[in-house]
């Protein structure tokens, strides 16, 4: 396990191999740190990727050619040792085979590249390269975690920030019922000029599940409604999270390729909502972008 520092004129980062995770987000200029510090008081983790599973399955376990393999939350990969590939002052590259320990838990050959880059003074780019290195079609989802402060500050109130879209009248969640599975809940978040204002009790259900492209950004906005940090993706569906019922200082924007299992769902791993396949040797990539 190694931290790798990479940096700008106004923005340094610090990537941790384990998991490929993001564990440090920091202006240059001002000393600001954006991310969480991973406190185990209300989540020890920062900014995991998500692979090859986002959410859980039902049961936590999926059926594939006939047999049954059982699956923790959010996959694999986020607790894995990834290799440092290469990378510049302002870039880093990690990658992550498959081996016989997650041949056990997911039957597919693959490997999964994670690169920081820099693309502007104050933003940050994060992507995701999957490759299907085996011979039968692959199936996986993939997504990001990454947990922001919110506040900023200690002496601040989070119910004092609100969070901004790029949608202007109403976001809509499917509820998450607590079996961390979808419900047919759907719930309807009014925007003021696109703006949510974050309550106490706004995470008292899970993640908000915004599904269908809803929205592509989402920024955080200091008590005087000026965005400090702007999350940019063209995920098919995101997640909004923080503990519930913790009153946790931080909230994260999760862009996601899939999604848990609905309650309802007594299917296969082909035949899951949201999922992503890709044949042998076929490249899947994504990204986003931080702003601060």
């Amino acid at each position: 396990m190694g931290m790798y520092a990479i940096k700008n004129e106004s923005v340094a980062i610090l990537i941790n191999t384990l998991g490929a995770e993001l564990r440090s987000l920091k202006d240059c200029h001002t000393g600001q740190e954006y991310l969480w510090n991973a406190d185990p008081a209300y989540w020890k983790r920062t900014s995991p990727i998500l692979f090859p599973l986002v959410g859980n399955y039902k049961n936590k376990e999926m059926r594939y050619d006939g047999r049954v393999y059982p699956m923790s939350q959010h996959g694999f990969a986020r607790d894995m040792e990834f290799e440092y590939v290469k990378g510049t002052q302002e870039s880093a590259w990690f990658r992550l085979n498959s081996n016989e320990e997650t041949l056990r838990k997911y039957p597919f050959p693959f490997t999964l590249e994670i690169g920081y880059e820099f693309c502007g003074e104050r933003t940050l780019r994060v992507i995701w390269k999957v490759k299907n290195t085996g011979k039968k079609k692959m199936y996986f989802s993939i997504g990001g975690h990454p947990a922001f402060l919110c506040p900023l500050h200690k002496e601040e109130k989070q119910t004092d920030y609100s969070i901004a879209f790029d949608e202007k009248e109403k976001v809509v969640s499917r509820m998450i019922g607590e079996d961390g599975l979808a419900t047919d809940t759907l719930i309807t978040y009014p925007l003021k000029d696109g703006v949510l204002e974050i309550t106490e009790d706004l995470f008292d259900n899970d993640a908000l599940v915004i599904e269908n492209r809803q929205a592509q950004e989402v920024s955080f906005l200091t008590p005087d409604k000026k965005s400090y940090l702007t999350v940019h993706f063209d995920a098919p569906l995101f997640g909004i999270w923080s503990p519930p019922k913790k009153q946790a200082p931080f909230i994260c924007v999760e862009p996601w390729y899939g999604r848990c299992d609905h309650a309802d769902f007594n299917g296969t791993l082909e035949e899951r909502e949201w999922g992503n396949c890709l044949d042998p040797e076929e490249e899947f990539q994504a990204a986003y972008t931080i702003t601060i």
